[in-house]
């Protein structure tokens, strides 16, 4: 279902060629516009958002700016049409795009995050848990064909769990109506992003027993990526993009939860600084950060491996033609 979406993607931007979004120079040699599309607003991009509040976009001469597109599918379409320059988004569309072919295929070139970011949610508290317990028990997961539904799947087969014989799996409800489902009596298990799960906990409405993100291993889960054909015309503006990414990678590194809480915070402005520490720390204790912007071979095989046991992968894609490190190598030297 999922590859069927994006060929009519492909398609549509085939046929109506769209020429809205490309690298704007400054006159007079001023900065560089870059346009991102971010497939959702989540604290799980917290180095994205230190780039732009710490100033090293700036310190590098570009103008980023930053656009939240909803979804893999739209965030797809807007890179492909042009609308955007750069999209933040799972590697696993990269993928769909060059199955169906695409002259101009979709390029990762800087890794954000390296695990899945979501976390098994009970509605009764936990002690010793098992994987086991999830026989019988009704479990609300994220939408077919994305990365957080196929990690899931992959860590319950790993647990020896069939997915959909096992337990009665519920995948029809929107992303951003799952919290709202769970907290109204669906599901005894449910598949969350932060910040909910950390609300969930707070409030006593849930309980985080298990990470996925720990469970599926590392994988390039969130990745800054463009067309081919964007790179190759824009080389110095991505470069420079990517050192600053790096430059921000290194501040998380080296920075508290409650600095980079501080530092991120001005992008969500509906968030209690209590949850987003949490929220960080939790990420940071579990690796999800990408210390370095390089797309590492074994993740993405390791992505491959996922893709391949959720059924939704055609055949397997090299690493070397859908990844280019060499703006992450320069930048670290």
């Amino acid at each position: 279902m999922r590859v069927r979406i994006i060929a009519a993607i492909v398609a549509i931007v085939l046929i109506i060629v769209v020429v809205l979004g490309s690298c704007a120079k400054g006159s007079g040699g001023g900065a560089v516009k870059i346009t991102i599309g971010e497939v959702t607003r989540s604290l799980f991009y917290a180095p994205e958002y230190v780039a732009v509040s710490q100033g090293f976009f700036e310190e590098e001469g570009l103008d980023v700016e930053l656009t939240t597109t909803f979804g893999g599918d739209k965030t797809m379409t807007a890179l492909l049409s042009g609308s955007i320059n750069v999209a933040l988004v799972g590697s696993e569309t990269s993928i769909y795009v060059a199955q169906q072919g695409a002259n101009d295929p979709v390029i990762n070139f800087a890794q954000l995050t390296q695990t899945d970011g979501t976390f098994l949610v009970s509605r009764e508290a936990v002690d010793n848990f098992e994987w086991d317990t999830l026989k019988e028990s009704t479990f609300l997961g994220q939408r077919k064909g994305g990365m957080p539904q196929m990690a899931g799947e992959f860590t319950l087969k790993k647990h020896g769990i069939d997915p959909h014989n096992d337990l009665e799996m519920i995948q029809n409800i929107e992303f951003a109506n799952i919290p709202a489902a769970f907290a109204s009596g669906t599901g005894d298990y449910v598949q969350l992003f932060e910040p909910q799960a950390s609300i969930f906990e707070k409030e006593g409405r849930g309980h985080v027993i298990a990470s996925f993100g720990v469970e599926s291993g590392h994988l390039p889960y969130t990745v800054f990526m463009a067309k081919q054909s964007f790179i190759k015309d824009n080389k110095e503006a991505i470069q420079k993009f990517t050192n600053a990414l790096h430059k921000a990678q290194q501040w998380v590194e080296d920075s508290s939860p409650e600095q980079i809480a501080d530092a991120v915070l001005p992008f969500f402005e509906d968030t209690d600084r209590e949850i987003a520490i949490m929220v960080i720390e939790r990420y940071k204790n579990q690796g999800s950060y990408a210390a370095d912007p390089i797309v590492d071979e074994e993740e993405w095989n390791n992505l491959l491996d996922v893709m391949e046991s959720a059924g939704e992968l055609q055949q397997r894609v090299e690493h070397a033609e859908l990844v280019d490190n060499s703006f992450a190598e320069q930048a670290m030297k």
